[in-house]
């Protein structure tokens, strides 16, 4: 089995890096496309995915909400998804940056960055719901006075991060995606997959819930 993931930029590539490698089992290839930003992974997604001829294969699409209706942006990319040759390609939006899912587990960027007493701020009322604090990124930084960058940042948080414990619903909503998609995984059904034509209903996840 391979998972494809499509990423608006390299920080999550990183993060995923760390992470995944604890979730996964060892016969679960691991393949990144890293995008310049949502419009240029919007652009191209859909002839990335429709040009991928590996079978086995299950897509998972990544970006960040930033200040976009999650709904709504779901929606978008779900409809830019091809609706045929593919095995399955989930949309997971994160709510509402990346660093909201290290709000979540404050533990693992105080490891990760050796900034001391950085827990603490997970009590606070500003950062009690990750996913609803305003700008998440820049609050990151200025909690770890400069330390944290994106990119190095998320090599080191990644594989800090607690698959159990973390207090972000979409950081939740996203590791129940790759266990369930692992548990659930039949390769019969790429061979029914490759049977489809244009136009046939595809294994893509609509579920209306955002993330």
């Amino acid at each position: 089995m391979i998972l494809a993931f499509l990423l608006e930029g390299r920080s999550e590539k990183e993060m995923l890096k760390g992470l995944l490698p604890r979730l996964l089992p060892p016969d679960v290839q691991v393949e990144y496309a890293v995008f310049e930003g949502k419009q240029d992974l919007k652009r191209q997604m859909k002839r990335h995915l429709s040009g991928w001829r590996t079978p086995n294969t299950v897509f998972i699409v990544m970006c960040d909400q930033d200040s976009s209706d999650c709904l709504k942006l779901k929606a978008e990319l779900v409809e830019r998804c091809p609706q045929a040759k593919q095995d399955h390609v989930i949309v997971r939006i994160i709510c509402r940056e990346l660093e909201s899912w290290y709000f979540g587990d404050l533990a693992a960027v105080e490891n990760a960055l050796n900034v001391p007493n950085l827990i603490q701020y997970q009590k606070k009322r500003k950062y009690r719901i990750p996913d609803r604090i305003h700008s998440p990124a820049s609050e990151l930084e200025k909690i770890t006075g400069g330390a944290y960058h994106k990119i190095s940042g998320s090599r080191e948080i990644g594989s800090r991060l607690s698959p159990n414990s973390n207090t972000s619903g979409s950081f939740q909503v996203f590791i129940d995606s790759i266990q369930e998609m692992i548990k659930g995984w039949d390769p019969k059904i790429e061979e029914q997959d490759t049977e489809d034509t244009e136009g046939s209903p595809s294994s893509v996840d609509k579920r209306p819930h955002c993330p």
